[in-house]
């Protein structure tokens, strides 16, 4: 030992290899011990394996505490967004399965196919608020669009039209955004290979199935529920609607001069408006 103004240094060799998990349990021991015997704070264990070990607690500690605060913050602004309830607390449910199913598929793929045990503790949390915010992203532009048409045509027509409106934009944005972090998958640093993958591949099921298909299948089968408890969940049944969309290009009914219902494209409404204004 080294004695030094009072303190003493011990240098010991673990017996198990310093990145195992009986090296960790080592390390813990130790501590455990020395907090018994001499007090807390008195006697610190350091080295690798300790550093590894205080790396992977103060990440399992970070992603308990982080994780349920973002999602929370984000309810509250999609119920500021949206004007309901149950719709955030679907798209927070989406967005959960989106990250759990990147994440499980990355542990199969890096610790059963490419043979690389293990993963760096921060990832997850790094895949987390990456999957989050653009998954927000797709949930917001969506929503907000189906909400719109909902007013017009009634929720499940209103679902079917937004996402006819949105698909397209979706889509290439989301494979834009796999193909970039993707990119950083040929990095030879393991930490940003499992990111890329957990954000890649998590983006391509977003975008694919939970947005084009879950998301609007779910709200579907929900129908006017959905957005419960706002006056469009209150305003009574399903519109089938003849009332026109300024944003949509469909036909939609106008009054004939005689009174009946007929389909004028959207330049002949025009005409008529202009017209009627003359």
């Amino acid at each position: 030992p080294t004695v030094s103004d009072g303190d003493v240094l011990v240098i010991a060799t673990l017996t198990d290899a310093a990145d195992s998990v009986e090296a960790e349990q080592t390390v813990r021991d130790l501590r455990v011990a020395f907090t018994d015997e001499l007090g807390d704070g008195v006697a610190l264990v350091g080295g690798v394996t300790a550093t590894d070990v205080d790396s992977n607690d103060t990440s399992i500690r970070d992603r308990t505490v982080i994780i349920p605060i973002v999602l929370v913050v984000i309810l509250l602004i999609l119920m500021l967004l949206l004007r309901a309830v149950l719709a955030p607390v679907l798209l927070i449910l989406t967005v959960v399965v989106s990250f759990g199913s990147a994440l499980g598929v990355s542990a199969l793929v890096f610790d059963y196919v490419l043979g690389f045990p293990g993963a760096d503790p921060a990832v997850p949390l790094y895949g987390f608020v990456f999957l989050v915010a653009l998954g927000v992203d797709y949930n917001i532009f969506l929503m907000s669009r189906v909400r719109e048409e909902s007013l017009v045509h009634g929720t499940r027509r209103g679902i079917l039209r937004g996402l006819v409106a949105t698909g397209g934009v979706i889509t290439s944005a989301g494979l834009v955004l796999a193909a970039t972090f993707a990119a950083l998958g040929v990095i030879p640093i393991l930490f940003l290979a499992q990111l890329a993958f957990i954000v890649a591949f998590g983006v391509l099921l977003d975008t694919f199935v939970v947005r084009s298909l879950l998301v609007p299948a779910l709200s579907y089968d929900i129908g006017r529920a959905i957005w419960w408890p706002s006056k469009l969940w209150r305003r009574g049944p399903e519109v089938v609607g003849a009332v026109h969309d300024p944003r949509s290009a469909d036909l939609v009914g106008a009054t004939h001069a005689e009174g009946e219902s007929q389909p004028l494209s959207r330049r002949a409404l025009r005409k008529k408006r202009d017209s009627d204004d003359g």
